[in-house]
């Protein structure tokens, strides 16, 4: 991104001593700086999606249609891990202090909507009893994250 000198042209053939008058040149090269553009583009591309899942678990998969996003704000995700753990969005929470929590951030929020991700490994006991909780939290409009690709019941097909 340097600017260069340009040499003023002169025409004739007599001698000239060192008094050429030298202009600074007005172009800028911007070639570097958009190779550097779109190296960031493709790195913010490829980092992206990585960033989304905070708490790794493997859920379950089903063959139920997404629910429809119209929330203007982040949607708060309630994870339950394979051992048992439970974090709201990337934190993790002890059990006792998760309906308190949960309070605390109803009265904060505008949607009563949260989304549940649960290992599938995990009881159906547990992702109940946290549901309980959610509940007594003040959030009542639950949905279930799962993963796509699973059998569809009632499938003639098998």
């Amino acid at each position: 991104m340097g600017a260069g000198v340009m040499k003023k042209q002169g025409g004739g053939s007599r001698r000239r001593r060192r008094t050429t008058h030298s202009q600074p040149m007005a172009e800028i090269n911007v070639t570097p700086f958009v190779d550097v553009m779109l190296v960031l583009l493709i790195i913010f591309m490829v980092a992206a999606p990585l960033l989304t899942v905070g708490v790794p678990v493997e859920l379950p998969k089903t063959a139920a249609n997404p629910l429809p996003s119209e929330q203007q704000e982040e949607p708060l995700t309630i994870t339950i891990a394979s051992d048992g753990t439970v974090a709201i969005q990337t934190s993790e929470t002890p059990l006792d202090q998760l309906v308190p929590k949960l309070r605390a951030i109803a009265a904060e929020r505008d949607s009563q909507r949260v989304y549940l991700r649960a290992d599938g490994a995990l009881p159906y006991e547990t992702v109940v009893q946290i549901m309980g909780a959610l509940n007594a939290g003040g959030f009542t409009d639950i949905g279930l994250v799962t993963d796509i690709g699973g059998p569809e019941l009632g499938n003639e097909d098998g």
